[in-house]
């Protein structure tokens, strides 16, 4: 498994090998450069020769192989005494290669090599880097030359190369101080900040992992002076406090789970007890069984939403959502209630208009309003209303359901979505309620991307209104 250390120790060595290879590049680029300079001033001091030969040809053919055509050219006697490093050196030779003329500070040269009389003799500029005497190397130039009569010269310039063998040793000094202090700065500057990273880090694994259960409350903290490790650590105190919510969520519901399926396992215990404490009648018996016949039907009427409350608490909610028209949707319930409203002698409306469909799973979305509805018909006396309006509000789709009920106290709503909550008046009118309905919805509304909300008023009634999204503005949930 790779380190964080290891990846910032490989981009020391990252950048020593970039450092290598720019120095190399700087290295070669500049012996180019140089060299080109080189040869640039020794055709210019060739050139210049050949225009004074071209002027003045009678002086090689009579003066002496030791005589300085001008100063121009070159120094006189006494500045060679002033500057005795001159590096420039000049000469002319016939074309059969013997020497015509030499400049002072120019060394005594036999005949030209074979090979620089057949180049010269195509018109060719050569240049050549040959060692002098001393061992010291030097760069020549040779040209040809057509004079006055047709005469023919070869010219040739030399300089020495002592100043350009000093300038690149230099630069390699240079070059090598320069990348060996950038690369220890760089290598002590990845220690640091390997540290200097670590520290946080290694702070926040010690503080996640020493976190038990007991220590869900606690929150790691935020002392970093580095945004980003700031930022890490608000992310995991996020995920920390998402997994005490859902913790305590759990831990509530399985408590009041429990708590609502205690009370018919008692009662079914204690029949089954007294039962067979002494001999029964069958008539007994047979009440005996009824009576316990009605704590099972409550436990499935209890466990039914509990499974479904367990389907929407996963990962991945069990929604089919596909294009959806709402309206025939909420008329097949209406029909569906209207024997139980005219029954209980309410009055059950169906209100719509025109809205675009949604994306929905009609299954789950006919679950959560029958939900609804049934709150409403249970709640609402005889002689009241519970009406369905559907409408269409900017990009949402809404349903609404109203009843002429008792109403909810308002310190009672805040509450109505939680799991087993059920107000005094709900549990004093309806014994046999689970307060899981309500619940229900609200999961079912999340996982189309929905919401439910609700207004009351005591003895006036309420009003529950789910909203999802319209099919135009709405993308298909994962």
């Amino acid at each position: 498994m790779k380190s964080l250390r290891t990846l910032i120790s490989w981009s020391a060595f990252v950048l020593m090998a970039g450092l290598l290879a720019f120095s190399a590049l700087v290295y070669a680029a500049s012996e180019i450069l140089l060299q080109r300079l080189v040869d640039g001033r020794l055709l210019v001091l060739a050139e210049t020769l050949a225009e004074f030969v071209e002027r003045y040809p009678e002086f090689f053919e009579q003066g002496g192989k030791d005589t300085p055509p001008t100063n121009e050219l070159t120094q006189n006697t006494t500045e060679q005494h002033v500057l005795p490093d001159v590096t420039h050196a000049l000469r002319v030779f016939s074309t059969n290669g013997s020497l015509l003329w030499r400049s002072p500070h120019a060394t005594g040269q036999g005949s030209l090599p074979s090979h620089v009389l057949e180049q010269v003799s195509l018109k060719n500029i050569l240049f050549e880097t040959l060692k002098a005497p001393d061992g010291t190397p030097a760069r020549h130039l040779f040209l040809y030359l057509l004079g006055k009569g047709r005469a023919q010269y070869i010219v040739q310039a030399e300089t020495s190369l002592l100043h350009y063998q000093e300038t690149l040793y230099g630069l390699v000094f240079l070059l090598t101080l320069g990348s060996g202090a950038t690369l220890i700065l760089a290598w002590v500057g990845s220690l640091w900040l390997a540290k200097k990273v670590m520290a946080p880090i290694e702070a926040l694994c010690t503080g996640a992992e020493t976190m038990s259960e007991a220590d869900l409350g606690k929150r790691l903290p935020m002392d970093s002076p580095y945004r980003e490790f700031r930022r890490l650590t608000q992310a995991v105190n996020s995920v920390l406090d998402q997994f005490q919510r859902g913790s305590e969520v759990q831990r509530n519901f399985c408590e009041i789970a429990a708590h609502e399926m205690r009370t018919p396992l008692t009662i079914l215990q204690g029949n089954l007890e007294v039962a067979l404490m002494k001999a029964r009648t069958v008539e007994e018996y047979r009440e005996v069984l009824l009576n316990n016949l009605q704590q099972v039907d409550r436990l499935i009427a209890l466990t039914r939403p509990l499974l479904t409350l367990a389907k929407f608490t996963s990962s991945k909610p069990p929604v089919n959502l596909v294009p959806l028209a709402l309206e025939p949707l909420i008329q097949e319930i209406v029909d569906e209630l209207i024997l139980l409203a005219d029954d209980r002698q309410i009055t059950l409306r169906f209100e719509s208009q025109p809205v675009p469909s949604v994306l929905g799973d009609a299954q789950w979305l006919k679950q959560a309003l029958i939900n609804l509805l049934d709150n409403a018909l249970r709640y609402t006396p005889s002689g009241g209303v519970v009406t369905i309006r559907l409408q269409a509000v900017g990009q949402k789709v809404m349903v609404a359901v109203e009843d002429t009920g008792h109403g909810i106290e308002p310190e009672n709503i805040p509450h109505l979505f939680e799991r087993f909550y059920r107000t005094d008046w709900a549990r004093a009118k309806d014994s046999a309620g689970t307060g899981l309905g309500l619940p229900i919805v609200k999961e079912i509304m999340e996982a189309h991307g929905g919401s439910i909300s609700v207004t009351s008023e005591v003895h006036r009634g309420s009003v529950f209104t789910l909203r999802l999204p319209a099919l135009a503005q709405q993308t298909v949930l994962a």
